[in-house]
This record gives structure tokens, C-alpha cells and sequence, in this order.
């Protein structure tokens, strides 16, 4: 609790207590394990940080956490300032993988500016006996072995401590505060326009300068982008060495202690500038990264180097077996060529009686296979007229179903005729019968009326006659229709006769073939005027229009 309390206040962020005892309250392992921390500290701690906490103290929490426990204070000769310092470059230079190493590159690369620093002179064969040391055990260091080198003084012998420290702190602010250069140099005021000494620090976005170099007062900041410049001025008011930074808020005289500082700031501040132009990190970033990426591309060339090695002396191996099976087979088919050519001359003659034998017995199969051919053309030429054969009663049974059909046809049509003339005389005679019981009605009129009536009968009498003249004729078309009716079964008998004939034809030719059958036939009704094709429903319909006719002239009597 209190080590979570302590990193969410170095990262600004709120502390919950509650959700620390919720995670670890069924932890069986106990609440210091990292089976149990890490995953509160990754999801309730780090997932929850912005950028907006101070690193140095983040940095020197996590130095306090680790360096009791790790560090071995007698063996080193630089102070423990120095060795959190030493830390912070590590963290710095060491790959992004975990557990943390630095690499040989990166080893010399630190040593190179921690000699630069401290003004000494870069002993190559020194580092190369401690790389072929280190090499045989492994190409990298930890944290700690790395401050123990450094503190050991083994590449810094004839140096004091305090130019030790010195260097280290130097090293430190290039590549951990971005510090690009620092220094003393004299500053125009802008009001009272009076020179004042100022402890100038050059980072990649601005320039600060201070009262002192212990950074205790801090008097402003020169913002630096783009569109700032740098340019040397000629000397004036008993000032020598100066130059103008043109910012996009102010522009500011400096004068620098002599030329060689004053070239070297208006170098370092142009290319600090080139840098924001190009939207690239500091220079130290920068080839940190590119350093990495070269390592990167000539370790991936290693491995498929030593992958095409590998594939190579397994192609060589592979060859080599090749070339020895190669030659063992030889050394065997010489061997085996002897042997072959006297069974091959044994097994000629042998060879060439077999032939004989089998050329007769081809011979022989030859002429039964042309008999056999012969034969099959022969079925074939059978069959195909057989198959004609049957195509024809095939074609003739089809029209005979034709005529059929159309028989079928003329029936139904003489049989609508037959029903309308039916039809029609049955509304004749319900026009009779309507006429006899009008007659009846005015029978049983008074006597006053029936001159009157006597006349309308005759009237009545001579329209009867007329309709019976009528229903004569209706009775003369109704036998015609029957006629053409009778015919035209006839003429459906001798079809269906037809078809029978074919069908037993066909049958005696092809057992498989089935015939359409004509439908099946009900008895004929028989009405008392002759016969005629009723259906059972048409016949109820008529018989209760009849009724209906009748009861209504009963009524009206």
C-alpha cells in the first residue's frame, strides 16, 4: 500500500485504496508476490499515467526501490549520486526488452563520452581486451555490473573522483536532461539594456539561463521552432564575440567569452533549429535509434547468414551422402553388369521361342476376335431395325391417340348441343304448361267473361299450336343432334378399336410400353324424349327447375 501510495503520487495520479484491497482480498500468494502486484500496478497504476509528472523523481523513487538491495557500495569509488546517474544512463542505452542489457556497441559508446567529458584520450586496446573478456562469457551487461565498471575506474585510471563525477554528470545531462550545451555567457537586457553574466542551458525546444550554474534561480527561457535564427554580430559597446537569436517573440544579443564558444554555440543552437524544422528528436535520440536499427539489421543479416550457412552445409552434407550413394551404386551396377549381360544373352533365346509361341497365339485370338466383331455388327444392324421399328408403332400409336383425342372432342361438343336443345324444350313446355293453367283460370271465370275468354283461348289455342310447331321442330333437331351423336360414338368406337389394336401391337413388340387408356364411360340417361348424356347433377338441377315451375303455376291457380 504504501509503495502504491508513493507511485501514484510521483505520477499525479489519484490513489485507490479500495481497489487495492478488492484485488488482493482472495490472493493466496499474499499481496507482495508478483503474481499479485503486477497486474494491479499494469492495470490500476501505469495504464492511468499521462506525461505530465516529473521523470527525475519518478526515476529516483525507482533508484531508491532497487539500488539497497542491488548496489555494492564498497567496491566502487564513485558516489551514490554518481551510480543513480550511471542508472538513469542504462535505462537510457539498454534494450527495449526485459530483462534490461546494454550491449557491447552501447558500452563503448557510453565509455567514449564518459573519456570525452572528463578530456581524456579514448585507449582502444583497453576496450578491446575487456570486449574479448566479456565475450566469452556473454556480449552484455546488467545495470549493476555496469556502475561497478564505471566505478571500478578501470577506464578512467589517472583521473581523479571529482573529474570522474565530473564526466558522469556531464554525460548524464546530454543524454538524460537533453542538455545540449551549457555555459557561461552575457546576456542584453531588454529594458536597461545592461550585459549581465547568465548560466545559459541549450535543450532541444528553448534555452534557459539562470543567475548561477547550480540552476537555483531561474531567470527565463528563449523558446526555440523553426522559424528562429542565429547570426554573428560585429563587436560593439567594448562587447566582442557576439551574436543575435532571433525568436518569433524577442531577439537577444549574447556575447560568449571568447570565438571558439561563441562558433560552437551558433553551431549547437542552427542545428538545434535544423532539428525542429526536420521534426526530429534530439541527436543523441537519434542515434540511439539509429544505432539500434543498425543493430537490428546487422543481427537479421547474421541470422539469415548463418541460416544460408546452414542451409549450405546441409546442401553440402546432402551432396556429399549423394555422391557416396552415387558412387556405391556404380561400384554395384559394374558389379551387376556382368551378371545382367550373361542372363540377358540366356534369356534372349528363351525370349525369342516365347515370341514365337505368343505371335501364334496372337494369331489365334486375332481371328476369333474378327469372328466376334462380325457377329456384334450383325446383332447391331438387328437391333437398330428393330429400334426403327418400334419408333414407327410409336409415331403410328400417336396419331391413332390423336384421332382419338379429337373424337373426344366432337363428343363433348354434341353432347353441350343435346343438353341446350334439352335445355330449350323445357322452357317450351313450362311456357305450354303456364298457357293450360291460364286456360283453366279463365275457365272458372264468370259467365259475363267467357265469350271474352272464349276468344283469348282461341288466341292462346292457335299461340299452343305455334308452339307446338316449334317444339316439333326443337324434337326434329334434337333427333339430328342424336343422330350426329350416334355417329360420332361410332366413330369413337372405331378409334378406341384402333387404339387397342396398336396398343397389342406394341405390346407384343415391347412389354414395358403402357397405353393411355380412354376414360371410363357411365350409363346413359334415358329421358322420355330419347336418349341423352346427362350427368347426375345436371339432371337434379332440371328436375328442381321443374318443380320449382310447377308449384309456382299451382299457386297462381
Amino acid at each position: 500500500m504504501v509503495l502504491s501510495h508513493n507511485l501514484c503520487t510521483v505520477l499525479k495520479i489519484p490513489h485507490d485504496p479500495v481497489a487495492l484491497e478488492e484485488h488482493f482480498k482472495d490472493d493466496d500468494e499474499g499481496p507482495v508476490s508478483n503474481q499479485g502486484y503486477m497486474p494491479y500496478l499494469n492495470k490500476f497504476i501505469l495504464d492511468k499515467a499521462t506525461d505530465n509528472f516529473d521523470r527525475q523523481d519518478f526515476h529516483k523513487m525507482c533508484w531508491t526501490l532497487s539500488s539497497r538491495k542491488n548496489l555494492e557500495q564498497n567496491h566502487i569509488f564513485i558516489s551514490n549520486d554518481d551510480a543513480f546517474k550511471i542508472w538513469c544512463i542504462f535505462n537510457f542505452l539498454s534494450e527495449d526488452r526485459y530483462p534490461l542489457i546494454i550491449v557491447t556497441e552501447e558500452i563503448e559508446y557510453l565509455l567514449r563520452k564518459l573519456t570525452d567529458a572528463m578530456g581524456g584520450s579514448w585507449v582502444e586496446e583497453r576496450f578491446e581486451d575487456y570486449k574479448l573478456k566479456l565475450n566469452s562469457k556473454r556480449q552484455c551487461l546488467l545495470v549493476w555490473e555496469l556502475i561497478s565498471l564505471v566505478g571500478s575506474g578501470h577506464f578512467s585510471k589517472g583521473m581523479d573522483h571529482q573529474t570522474l563525477s565530473m564526466g558522469i554528470n556531464e554525460v548524464y545531462q546530454e543524454l538524460i536532461l537533453d542538455v545540449l550545451k551549457q555555459g557561461y555567457m552575457m546576456k542584453k537586457g531588454h529594458k536597461r539594456k545592461n550585459w549581465t553574466e547568465r548560466w545559459f542551458v541549450l535543450k532541444p525546444g528553448y534555452i534557459s539561463y539562470y543567475t548561477s550554474e547550480d540552476l537555483a534561480e531561474k531567470k527565463g527561457d528563449i523558446l526555440l521552432d523553426g522559424s528562429c535564427s542565429v547570426e554573428p554580430l560585429q563587436d560593439k559597446d567594448g562587447k566582442k564575440c557576439l551574436f543575435l537569436i532571433k525568436s518569433s517573440q524577442k531577439s537577444f544579443e549574447i556575447s560568449a567569452s571568447e570565438r571558439k564558444k561563441k562558433q560552437e554555440w551558433i553551431q549547437a543552437i542552427q542545428t538545434c533549429v535544423n532539428l525542429l524544422r526536420q521534426g526530429r528528436p534530439a541527436p543523441h535520440h537519434y542515434s540511439r535509434q539509429k544505432r539500434r536499427e543498425l543493430r537490428l539489421k546487422q543481427q537479421a543479416e547474421q541470422e539469415e547468414l548463418e541460416l544460408r550457412m546452414s542451409e549450405l552445409q546441409t546442401a553440402n552434407e546432402a551432396k556429399q551422402l549423394e555422391l557416396e550413394n552415387m558412387r556405391k551404386a556404380l561400384e554395384e551396377a559394374a558389379a551387376s553388369a556382368a551378371d545382367e549381360e550373361q542372363k540377358r544373352l540366356q534369356t534372349h533365346a528363351e525370349l525369342q521361342d516365347r515370341y514365337k509361341m505368343e505371335l501364334e497365339r496372337e494369331k489365334l485370338v486375332r481371328q476369333e476376335m474378327e469372328e466376334q466383331v462380325a457377329q456384334k455388327s450383325t446383332e447391331l444392324e438387328q437391333y437398330l431395325q428393330r429400334v426403327k421399328e418400334l419408333e414407327d408403332m410409336y409415331h403410328r400409336l400417336e396419331d391413332a391417340l390423336e384421332e382419338e383425342r379429337r373424337a373426344r372432342q366432337d363428343e363433348e361438343t354434341v353432347r353441350k348441343l343435346q343438353a341446350r336443345l334439352l335445355e330449350q324444350e323445357a322452357i317450351k313446355r313450362a311456357e305450354l304448361e303456364q298457357i293450360h293453367l291460364r286456360q283453366q283460370r279463365a275457365i272458372s271465370e264468370t259467365e259475363a267473361e267467357k265469350q271474352e275468354l272464349e276468344k283469348e283461348r282461341l288466341a292462346k289455342e292457335s299461340a299452343l299450336q305455334g308452339a307446338m310447331k316449334q317444339l316439333e321442330v326443337l324434337e326434329v333437331e334434337r333427333r339430328g343432334a342424336l343422330e350426329q351423336y350416334q355417329a360420332v360414338m361410332k366413330k369413337l368406337e372405331d378409334a378406341a378399336n384402333n387404339t387397342q389394336t396398336w396398343k397389342h401391337k406394341v405390346a407384343h413388340h415391347e412389354g414395358l410400353l403402357r397405353l393411355i387408356q380412354p376414360g371410363s364411360k357411365g350409363p346413359l340417361k334415358i329421358s322420355n324424349w330419347g336418349p341423352a348424356a346427362f350427368s347426375e347433377a345436371e339432371l337434379s338441377l332440371r328436375e328442381k327447375q321443374w318443380q320449382e315451375m310447377k308449384n309456382q303455376a299451382a299457386q297462381a291457380q
